[in-house]
């Protein structure tokens, strides 16, 4: 399926077409559409499946329409290590060159404090998107300098890795400083038991995607 066929809109397109994205892939055809409509999602896939556009695409595209707070956190992604926040920031940066309304912001550890201080400036300023690391995340939290209370989007990116790593309990204390009333996105690549008991405490009726499961 080309990305044309998907209900995108069009600064959207602009930002794939520049980055030669024009097939999508099947993580992609499958959940992008599920996710416009609104639904929660928990997908099965491999990384290196294109997972990180098949949640980041729609969450874009609904911020794009200026429906949301412009000075709040409308969507936190959560990924377990900060080589995969950069890049999942990385990508947003480029889905995002024709939307400048749209912004976001990584935060992990393993920074100086010039870095923690660019992250800090950027949560204070409201930035739409969080792509964030547990721990990091809650040290924000602590300090006040993260409000969450407006959040739209929920994504929890690789969630067997965050169980491996042992950052299921700082999800945990995370979930209920988010409103009830969100669409949440759950991707793992493997579905271990105590990964679906969490799926089921987070989302909503959701819809379920696997693609070349392990």
């Amino acid at each position: 399926m080309r990305f044309d066929e998907l209900d995108l809109e069009d600064a959207v397109l602009d930002g794939l077409y520049d980055m030669n994205f024009d097939e999508t892939t099947p993580v992609q055809e499958l959940t992008i559409p599920v996710i416009l409509e609104g639904k929660d999602i928990i997908a099965c896939a491999q990384t290196g499946t294109g997972k990180t556009a098949a949640y980041v695409l729609p969450v874009i595209n609904e911020l794009s329409k200026g429906c949301h707070p412009t000075d709040a956190v409308n969507a936190v992604i959560m990924a377990p290590t900060r080589e995969l926040a950069q890049q999942i920031d990385q990508q947003i940066q480029g889905f995002t060159y024709f939307i400048p309304s749209v912004s976001a912001v990584a935060v992990y550890g393993g920074t100086d404090g010039i870095a923690w201080e660019q992250q800090k400036r950027g949560l204070e300023m409201g930035a739409d998107i969080v792509i964030a690391t547990p721990g990091r995340l809650l040290s924000h939290i602590k300090l006040g300098t993260v409000d969450l209370s407006k959040v739209s989007f929920f994504v929890l990116d690789e969630a067997d890795r965050m169980l491996d790593m042992g950052f299921i309990h700082d999800i945990k204390r995370i979930l209920p400083l988010l409103p009830k009333k969100r669409q949440s996105l759950f991707f793992s690549a493997t579905m271990p038991p105590e990964i679906e008991r969490l799926a089921g405490t987070i989302l909503s009726e959701p819809q379920k995607v696997e693609v070349t499961p392990a």
